[in-house]
C-alpha cells in the first residue's frame, strides 16, 4: 500500500528524512567504533549490545526514512495528460519478470513512455503501473523478458489512488538489452530443464518447485502446496533468502575447497553469489543474505570482526543505500527481524535448552522460535494471522527443502552432460516432494491464530523476550554454582 502524500506534508517528510540520516550517521560515528574495538578495558565499561543495538536503531530510522522517501519517489502516480476512460494503449518498459497465475493468464509491472489515447492521440506519460497480461502473450513475455520495450493495448481501471491496466494485447517493441537477454535465457533454460521427461516428454511433478527454490520462479509451483505452504507457517521456505543462498554456496564452496584453500574458494563463491542474486532477481531478502556472505568474506579475510550482530547491521546500512525502496518492503522488515531474532533470542533459547534436548533439535528449534517471536507483530500486523505450527514444521520441511534444492541443483548439473542420469534423478526427487508436500498439508490443517490487535502481539514479544533473557542469566548463575560444587 502506498502512501498519498502532497506539497508541504512531502517537503516535512523530506526535512524529517535529512534530520535522522544526519542525527544517525552521528551515532554510528560515535557508536560503530565499539563494534570493532579490540581495546578490552573498553569492553568491560561499554557492554557489548549497547553499540550494536544503538546501530540497529539509528540505521533503522534512517532506512526507514529512506525507504519511504524512495517508496514515493520511485512510485510516482501515474501522470497521464487525459481522461483515463480514453486510454487504448500503453508503451514501455516491463520493469520486472511477468508471473504466471494458473489458468495461464499474467501481470508485471510497466514503467510508462507513452499513451496512446482514441482517434489516434499519443502523448508522453510516466510512472509505473500494474498490468494484466492475456494468457497468449505470456509465453511471448517470457521469452523477452525484463527490459522488453513493450506496447498493451486495453483497458486503464482506477484503484483507490492507484491505476491498474487489462491488456487485450501485448505487442513486443524491442528486445530487453544483452545481459538482460543472457539472464531471461539462462532462466529459460533452467526451466526448460526441469520442464522435460527424457523418457515421456512430460513435466516432472517435483519441477515447480526445484525451480521456486532455485530461481524464484513459481509460475509451474502448484497453487495449492503454496497456500499449504502458508498455511503451515513455513512460507518463508520459499522465499528466497538467507537458507537458500547458504544451501548453494556450501555446496559451490565445499566442491571449491577441496582444489583450493578456504580463502580462495571463499572469493569465487562471492562471485557466485553476485551472479546468482542477478539471476534469481533482487528480491529485498536475497539480497540482504548476499550483502551479509560477503562482508562474512572479508571477515574471514580479516578485515572485519567476526560478529554477526555487527555483520547484520553493517548489511542493513549497505542494503537500505543501493536498495532504497526496500525500506518499507515488508519481506525486507521480515528479514531483517527474523535474523536479529535467531540471533538474539534464538541464542538465548538455544543456551537454555542446551544439554536438555538433542542438540540437532536445539539448533532448529531455537532459531525458529527465536524468528517467530522476534516477527510476530509485524505478522499479526500486515497478515492478521499467526500459525505457530511452523515452530515444528520448520523442523522437518527446512531439512527436507535443503536436501530437495541440493539434489536438484546436482541434477541440473549432471543431466547438463549426463541426460541417462535423468530418470533415477527425477525419481529420487519425486518421492522427496512428495514427502514434503505430505507433512506441509498436514502441518496446514493445524488452525492459525487470529490477532485482533497487533500491539498485543508486540507487548507479549517483548515481555517474551526479556523473560527469556532473564531465565539465561539464572540459568548461568545456577550451571556456574553446579560447576563449582563439582570442582570442588
Amino acid at each position: 500500500m502506498l502512501l498519498a502524500i502532497d506539497g508541504w506534508e512531502r517537503l516535512l517528510l523530506y526535512l524529517f528524512t535529512l534530520f535522522s540520516m544526519i542525527l544517525s550517521f552521528l551515532r554510528v560515528l560515535v557508536y560503530g567504533p565499539f563494534l570493532f574495538t579490540s581495546n578490552e578495558e573498553v569492553k568491560e565499561r561499554v557492554p557489548r549490545f549497547i553499540p550494536v543495538l544503538n546501530l540497529l536503531l539509528c540505521a533503522g530510522l534512517a532506512g526507514f526514512s529512506l525507504g519511504l522517501t524512495a517508496r514515493i519517489l520511485n512510485n510516482e502516480p501515474v501522470q497521464i495528460p487525459i481522461p483515463i476512460d480514453r486510454v487504448i494503449g500503453l508503451s514501455g518498459i516491463l520493469s520486472d519478470d511477468p508471473r504466471a497465475f494458473n489458468d495461464g493468464r499474467g501481470m508485471g509491472s510497466l514503467g510508462i513512455t507513452q499513451v496512446t489515447a482514441d482517434a489516434g492521440l499519443r502523448v508522453s506519460g510516466r510512472g509505473r503501473i500494474t498490468v494484466f497480461f492475456p494468457a497468449e502473450a505470456i509465453p511471448g513475455l517470457r521469452d523477452f523478458g525484463r527490459g522488453s520495450e513493450i506496447y498493451v493495448e486495453g483497458t486503464m481501471i482506477r484503484r483507490e489512488n492507484d491505476f491498474l491496466f487489462r491488456a487485450s494485447g501485448v505487442y513486443i517493441l524491442k528486445p530487453a538489452p544483452g545481459l538482460e537477454q543472457f539472464r531471461t535465457g539462462f532462466r529459460l533454460a533452467v526451466m526448460e530443464k526441469f520442464r522435460i521427461d527424457n523418457r515421456q516428454g512430460n513435466a516432472p511433478v517435483w519441477g515447480g518447485l526445484a525451480s521456486a527454490l532455485l530461481l524464484g520462479i513459481r509460475d509451474n509451483l502448484d497453487s495449492d502446496l503454496t497456500s499449504a505452504f502458508v498455511n503451515a507457517g513455513c512460507s518463508h521456505v520459499l522465499a528466497l533468502s538467507g537458507m537458500h543462498l547458504a544451501i548453494l554456496s556450501s555446496v559451490i564452496a565445499l566442491v571449491l575447497h577441496l582444489f583450493m584453500g578456504i580463502k580462495p574458494a571463499s572469493l569465487i563463491g562471492a562471485i557466485f553469489i553476485v551472479i546468482y542474486i542477478f539471476l534469481a532477481g533482487a528480491q529485498p531478502s536475497l539480497v540482504r543474505a548476499g550483502i551479509m556472505f560477503l562482508l562474512g568474506t572479508l571477515a574471514l579475510w580479516g578485515y572485519l570482526k567476526k560478529n554477526p550482530l555487527s555483520i547484520l547491521a553493517i548489511a542493513f546500512i549497505i542494503q537500505i543505500f543501493i536498495q532504497k525502496d526496500s525500506g518499507t518492503s515488508v519481506s525486507f522488515i521480515l528479514s531483517y527481524l527474523a535474523l536479529i531474532g535467531i540471533l538474539v533470542t534464538g541464542k538465548t533459547i538455544h543456551e537454555l535448552l542446551r544439554g536438555r534436548i538433542p542438540e540437532i533439535l536445539n539448533q532448529g528449534f531455537s532459531a525458529s522460535l527465536g524468528a517467530i517471536i522476534a516477527t510476530a507483530a509485524v505478522t499479526a500486523y500486515y497478515f492478521g494471522v499467526l500459525r505457530p505450527i511452523g515452530i515444528i514444521a520448520s523442523l522437518i520441511i527446512t531439512p527436507l527443502a535443503s536436501i530437495f534444492m541440493i539434489l536438484a541443483f546436482g541434477t541440473l548439473v549432471l543431466i547438463s552432460f549426463f541426460p541417462i542420469l535423468f530418470e533415477p534423478l527425477s525419481n529420487v526427487l519425486g518421492l522427496l516432494y512428495r514427502l514434503i508436500e505430505i507433512v506441509v498439508y498436514q502441518a496446514g490443517r493445524v488452525p492459525g491464530l487470529k490477532t485482533p490487535n497487533f500491539i498485543i502481539i508486540l507487548i507479549v514479544s517483548l515481555s517474551l523476550v526479556f523473560f527469556l533473557e532473564y531465565l539465561k542469566h539464572r540459568d548461568r548463575i545456577y550451571r556456574s554454582s553446579i560447576a563449582s560444587f563439582d570442582d570442588n
